[in-house]
């Protein structure tokens, strides 16, 4: 096989695996139009993860005492910095990773806006935080909600959108950390949800 047939082949295998990574992920607006954003310059975004389950646990509670017992017992204290890590990494990669995606494909600024008329909140119900070993891996996913609220009323729901499957991976396949894998499955869903303002608006 000359160069230039490998460089092609490794071109369409990228771009197999990009789209399979774009298009695994399912979106529907199940409640409301998003149409209400018209005229909007930003978005307030909260997220909640209460009764998440997490691979094979049905309570998040559950998937990390086993994961902290299992990290402990290899090296003392692993498991209890792991813990705070995928605690933590909410507010340190997944949320961020969210805005920054939704920003970008909407063109509304979100995050905290606390000044802005309606507030997006996003529950994740579950995960699956995936693996990779090298030669053996497993794509993170998540699946949520999420809704938009008046920022002034939370309690009236404007428009509700569902989020299945959203793939979580690194472009070259680098994403040892599970936090990695699962940071690249919230850019997704932001990028995924701002595609949808972003048509419902211009």
């Amino acid at each position: 096989m000359n160069r230039f047939t490998t460089l092609t082949a490794f071109v369409m295998l990228a771009c197999i695996t990009c789209a399979s990574t774009v298009f695994g992920q399912k979106l529907k607006v199940t409640e409301g139009d998003l149409s209400i954003l018209k005229g909007q310059k930003a978005i307030n975004t909260q997220f909640t993860y209460d009764n998440m389950s997490v691979g094979k646990f049905p309570k998040e509670e559950d998937y990390v005492q086993s994961k902290t017992a299992d990290y402990n017992k290899k090296e003392a204290g692993r498991g209890d910095t792991w813990a705070k890590s995928w605690v933590g990494d909410r507010v340190g990669r997944f949320e961020p990773q969210f805005n920054e995606l939704l920003t970008k494909a909407s063109g509304l600024q979100s995050g905290t806006q606390k000044d802005a008329k309606y507030t997006l909140i996003f529950h994740t119900s579950s995960t699956e935080p995936g693996f990779n070993v090298g030669v053996w891996r497993k794509n993170a996913s998540i699946d949520g909600e999420a809704t938009i609220v008046e920022t002034a009323n939370p309690s009236k729901v404007i428009v509700r959108i569902t989020v299945q499957n959203a793939p979580g991976r690194t472009f070259m396949g680098n994403d040892y950390d599970t936090g990695v894998r699962i940071q690249e499955a919230y850019a997704i869903t932001g990028r995924g949800i701002g595609r949808l303002i972003d048509k419902a608006i211009n």
